[in-house]
């Protein structure tokens, strides 16, 4: 029975899976299981997959359900007794597996391991590092606030802890990673890893239909959530729902051009700062306010080249930076 069992879901991931796969390969720590669960692709993605050389690999092809369910039904092939999840465009560094299992046999208590993480672009040239966090032992209350874990390519999951509060709600297409760790930290310890270790793709385009499931199902994860959580924690709310609506004030304003989401963009954040107005402090929103001024002032298409000039440099200089 192997330690860690990794389980990547897969949706026409034929651009990146493979390089996916192959960072999971270089991890120091080797006793792995790695279940690809190919989740009905039209691509070729399930052909990439199936050139992989390694004892370790098990592939399962369904018709598509959905991520959460694909995660599912890795759990239900895996054996490991720690779980891990990667998805099909994200990276890890090669001490991942090693530095996370380390901390968890270190911290009985803990059912729960997490790293910080650096966003990439969708080619993987360009990375810039989230804020250091450091939030360990009792989660909850910050968990509520955000989910500070990113995505679900970061954490490591005792066996035990995930079968206690069960699987991914299949219900969800969005925010089901951040349901998933609100249960866990509802009962157990987190243990973070001080090191950056998640390389998270940001893809380029989001329909405005996307980001309406997106919103729709996060507040769904904040309602349940809430109805669940002590007296003592019920006035996090405004603030976990202000995060929520600066978070897709920003995705609007960055994957959807035009004025038409840019205003749309000025009224999630103006839901915000009702919510929250301690929120304008925020260096995230200062940022935000500025980018709606300066389409404003300028035509749309001009801010927007303007903005990503913006970003661009700055994505250099912290790239720069880092490696220095």
């Amino acid at each position: 029975m192997p330690t860690i069992s990794v389980i990547v879901p897969a949706y026409n991931s034929q651009n990146t899976i493979l390089e996916t796969i192959a960072s999971i390969q270089k991890q120091t720590f080797t006793d792995f299981e790695l279940i690809v669960i190919d989740d009905g692709s039209s691509d070729r993605t399930l052909e990439l997959i199936q050139t992989v050389r390694d004892p370790r690999i098990q592939v399962a092809s369904y018709e598509n359900g959905g991520v959460s369910v694909a995660r599912n039904r890795g759990i239900s092939l895996s054996t490991g007794k720690y779980i891990t999840f990667i998805d099909a465009d994200d990276l890890w560094t090669p001490d991942k597996l090693e530095l996370q299992l380390a901390a968890l046999q270190q911290h009985p208590a803990a059912g729960v391991a997490y790293s910080w993480t650096c966003f990439m672009d969708r080619q993987g040239k360009f990375f810039h590092d989230d804020r250091p966090i450091y939030f360990a032992g009792n989660v909850y209350a910050e968990l509520l606030k955000t989910n500070f874990l990113l995505s679900g390519s970061n954490p490591l999951i005792r066996r035990t802890a995930l079968a206690d509060v069960g699987e991914f709600d299949p219900t969800l297409t969005h925010a089901e990673e951040w349901d998933l760790y609100l249960r866990l930290a509802a009962k157990y310890d987190f243990v973070v890893v001080p090191k950056t270790q998640i390389f998270y793709r940001q893809t380029a385009g989001s329909a405005s239909a996307k980001i309406e499931v997106m919103e729709k199902d996060a507040i769904r994860v904040i309602d349940r959530a809430f109805q669940l959580a002590p007296a003592q924690l019920q006035y996090l709310k405004n603030q976990s729902l202000a995060n929520l609506y600066r978070y897709l004030a920003h995705l609007y304003l960055t994957k959807i051009p035009g004025a038409t989401a840019a205003g749309v963009a000025w009224l999630k954040l103006q839901m915000a700062i009702q919510l929250q107005p301690q929120i304008l402090l925020n260096r995230k929103v200062q940022t935000l306010l500025v980018k709606l001024l300066l389409i404003q002032l300028l035509s749309p298409k001009l801010a927007n080249y303007l903005l990503q000039k913006i970003a661009r440099i700055r994505a250099n200089y912290l790239q720069d930076n880092s490696v220095a």
